[in-house]
């Protein structure tokens, strides 16, 4: 039985990802990746759903950090087609999908990429072998 007095049995329900543009973020998180647009909270939030994962997609209010550093990693089920879609759209990846590590049962593949903003994405896939 998880422990309630720490966080052995929370989930993650929001991630934030700091932009400068709100309007343009939107457009980038829905029209070219693709995600579940929820709602605004204009002007400085918008909200996205990426399987059980709310995102947060804000704009910082002036004097608070506008510090990167944390990557968000989409697991997806066929890395090489939706790579290949998000080409089209006019993603930048840092280069194709590649083989991080295997196991006798499985391989991890990775392909990174940046939103306008420069906050780190990438693309996860694993795979049974």
């Amino acid at each position: 039985m998880p422990n309630t007095s720490d966080l052995a049995g929370a989930t993650v329900g929001q991630l934030l990802i700091p932009v400068e543009n709100l309007e343009t973020a939107i457009e980038y998180y829905r029209d070219t990746l693709g995600l579940q647009y929820l709602f605004s909270a204009p002007p400085q939030m918008s909200f996205f759903q990426a399987g059980e994962v709310r995102l947060l997609i804000g704009v910082p209010e002036a004097g608070q950090s506008r510090d990167r550093g944390s990557a968000v990693y989409f697991k997806v089920a066929d890395i090489q087609a939706v790579y290949a879609t998000l080409k089209t759209r006019g993603v930048t990846f840092g280069g194709e999908p590649k083989l991080i590590h295997k196991t006798p049962s499985s391989e991890l593949w990775l392909a990174e990429f940046h939103d306008p903003d420069g906050n780190q994405l990438v693309l996860m896939s694993e795979i049974a072998t």
